[in-house]
C-alpha cells in the first residue's frame, strides 16, 4: 500500500513539488470554496498517483488542498452556476508580488484558471483516501488546449 501523500509549501520550490504532485487532479467546481472570514481557499480533488504509476500502478485517490493567508480569489474559465464540472488541474504556481505577499495561479486544461491573492505563501496537500484503480493514464495535449475563457475574471464565491 502506498504511504499517503502529505506535503507543506511555504515558497515557491515547495510548490513546485506540491504542483507535481497534484498535476492532473481532477476537480470538481462544487468541490472548491473560498472561505473569506478564514482567509483560506480549499479543494478536495482526485489525484493521479504519478508515484504509483511510475511502479505500474494507476490510481487516484481523494486528496484535500489547501492554501491560507488568502485574501482575494479570482477565476476564468468555468461558471460557478455548474458546479458538476469536473476540471484537470495542470500547474500551481507562485508570482511574489510584493514580498511574502502574491499571486497563486491554479491551471486547469481548457484555459480555466484561479488566481489567489495572499499576504504569503501557505499550502497543504494530504491525501484523504479513498484509493481506486483507473483504467488510463491522464493524456492531455497541451497543443490543442483551446482557451474557454468568459472573458472576464469572477470572484468565487462559498457555496
Amino acid at each position: 500500500m502506498t504511504a499517503p501523500l502529505r506535503l507543506i509549501a511555504l515558497d515557491a520550490e515547495d510548490l513546485a513539488i506540491m504542483s507535481a504532485h497534484l498535476q492532473d487532479s481532477l476537480v470538481t467546481v462544487g468541490d472548491m470554496t473560498y472561505l473569506p472570514h478564514s482567509k483560506r481557499f480549499a479543494a478536495v480533488a482526485a489525484r493521479f498517483d504519478w508515484i504509483a504509476e511510475a511502479e505500474g500502478k494507476k490510481e487516484r485517490c481523494e486528496t484535500g488542498f489547501h492554501f491560507e493567508r488568502v485574501l482575494k480569489v479570482a477565476h476564468h474559465g468555468f461558471s460557478q452556476q455548474n458546479p458538476a464540472q469536473r476540471l484537470m488541474l495542470l500547474s500551481v504556481t507562485f508570482d511574489e508580488t510584493d514580498g511574502p505577499a502574491g499571486q497563486v495561479t491554479l491551471t486547469f486544461s481548457g484555459g480555466a484558471a484561479i488566481r489567489l491573492d495572499v499576504e504569503c505563501l501557505e499550502a497543504q496537500v494530504q491525501d484523504l483516501g479513498p484509493r481506486w484503480t483507473c483504467k488510463n493514464c491522464p493524456n492531455h495535449d497541451l497543443n490543442e488546449v483551446q482557451e474557454k475563457s468568459t472573458g472576464s475574471s469572477q470572484v468565487l464565491h462559498n457555496g
